[in-house]
């Protein structure tokens, strides 16, 4: 079983890599639209990836506790802390393009809304 969840663990892993190498495209063209589509997925895996981490730990738990060798899994599990350490690494470098996307816009929207006096949207009567 533990084998089994380690390797839905690497799939998801994988799945959240493509995704955000797809993200990291999408923002140096400006394709917001699909972005916005991955979202919904990447929450979805994120919160699956979470919990086979927490079924992971409480297998490996469970096999101890029984009296059970674990060191035997300890290769696949180093190669998914590896996996898991490059997505951590991949959503930092979507982070280092994004966060000064963002920093841009809100600047662009604080100009306006001072020369409009407070308000983001000038109306004229």
């Amino acid at each position: 079983m533990i084998d089994v969840t380690i390797l839905e663990l690497k799939s998801v892993t994988e799945h959240l890599k493509k995704s955000i190498l797809l993200d990291i495209e999408d923002v140096k063209k400006a394709n917001h639209e699909n972005l916005v589509k991955r979202n919904s997925d990447k929450l979805t895996s994120m919160d699956i990836l979470t919990n086979l981490k927490q079924q992971l730990n409480n297998e490996l738990s469970q096999e101890y506790k029984s009296g059970n060798d674990i060191s035997i899994y300890k290769t696949s599990i180093d190669e998914l802390e590896v996996e898991l350490q490059n997505l951590y690494s991949l959503n930092g470098k979507l982070a280092s393009i994004v966060l000064p996307v963002k920093e841009m816009y809100k600047e662009i929207i604080d100009e306006i809304t001072e020369k409009n006096g407070g308000s983001l949207v000038e109306v004229m009567a």
